[in-house]
């Protein structure tokens, strides 16, 4: 089975001044990303995943896989508001060679377990056996939280990992503990804990930040993979510094768009009715990146 290991940014989509997909910024973005980290999750939370149409996300999701050129695994994002849709994007990702799906919990309504499990269990029975199926908790955006019970039931069901974005280290904990084994991925959903997550014996994360500094997400990888505890810890903290930088911008998602700017990696636009982060905020995330040795 899948198991990630490395530093997999939840990528973002660029989009044009006019909102469509700008699939050549996309070829550049995948271009720069694919040999700064281990793996790729595409049309999620900061992919747009949900503002995007099924046939958008789909030529996301090819032009991704083409660019990636199988360097790399691509776990695509394939939740939406119903299960019809969702096992439909789960399969056309299994058919054009991603590594595996991830949904959020069917979101908007709140749904009880009873609803959640049939949700999931539609989607592995959707693909072949051996296509991993991520869990994406993130309660904030599905509006509910799941039960390690659930979770439980969820990896009865043939679940193969879960990206947890809840930002609780003691519910990765519990994860760790009660869930992850050689059939069962538990996958750290931020930057910010790093350190304490390789602790417990997580082996991958999906740093936002790592859209456009990569390069620091893999060093810290790295170190903690090494069991160089001081030295990560002082990479941790300049990772968590750079967030602090993000939410100079509306959202951290935003903060993406204008440090790959910086950087002059892409030039892109959010997708409405996100707006595009302001001239002032652009100069003070500059300004901020530059001050602490990031630029």
């Amino acid at each position: 089975m899948l198991k990630l290991n490395g530093v997999v940014p939840p990528m973002i989509t660029p989009f044009d001044a006019e909102g469509n997909v700008d699939f050549e910024m996309l070829k550049k973005l995948v271009a720069f990303l694919k040999d700064n980290v281990d793996g790729l999750f595409i049309c999620g939370s900061y992919g747009s995943g949900p503002l995007m149409s099924p046939e958008e996300r789909k030529k996301v999701t090819e032009i991704t896989l083409e660019v990636v050129a199988s360097k790399i695994p691509v776990i695509c994002h394939t939740g939406t508001t119903n299960t019809r849709d969702t096992v439909d994007l789960t399969r056309h990702a299994e058919q054009v060679g991603c590594h595996g799906a991830s949904a959020v919990g069917p979101y908007y309504y709140r749904h009880d377990e009873e609803n959640v499990l049939a949700f999931y269990g539609e989607m592995v029975k959707s693909v072949k056996p051996d296509f991993p199926i991520y869990v994406y908790h993130n309660p904030k955006f599905s509006g509910y939280g799941m039960s390690l019970g659930t979770l439980k039931k969820l990896k009865q069901l043939g679940i193969s990992g879960i990206k947890d974005a809840t930002f609780d280290i003691l519910l990765l904990a519990n994860y760790m503990r009660e869930l992850s084994d050689d059939d069962f991925d538990v996958v750290l959903g931020t930057e910010a804990m790093w350190l304490s997550a390789c602790a417990l014996g997580a082996q991958a994360f999906m740093p936002g930040l790592g859209n456009a500094f990569p390069e620091i997400c893999r060093k810290m990888h790295r170190e903690g993979m090494a069991q160089e505890i001081e030295t990560c810890r002082q990479t941790q903290f300049e990772v968590n510094r750079l967030r602090d930088i993000m939410y100079f911008a509306k959202s951290t998602q935003l903060a993406v768009y204008v440090m790959l700017e910086i950087r002059e990696i892409i030039s892109a636009y959010p997708r409405a009715p996100f707006l595009p982060a302001g001239q002032k905020e652009k100069d003070d995330i500059k300004q901020a990146l530059i001050q602490s040795g990031a630029l």
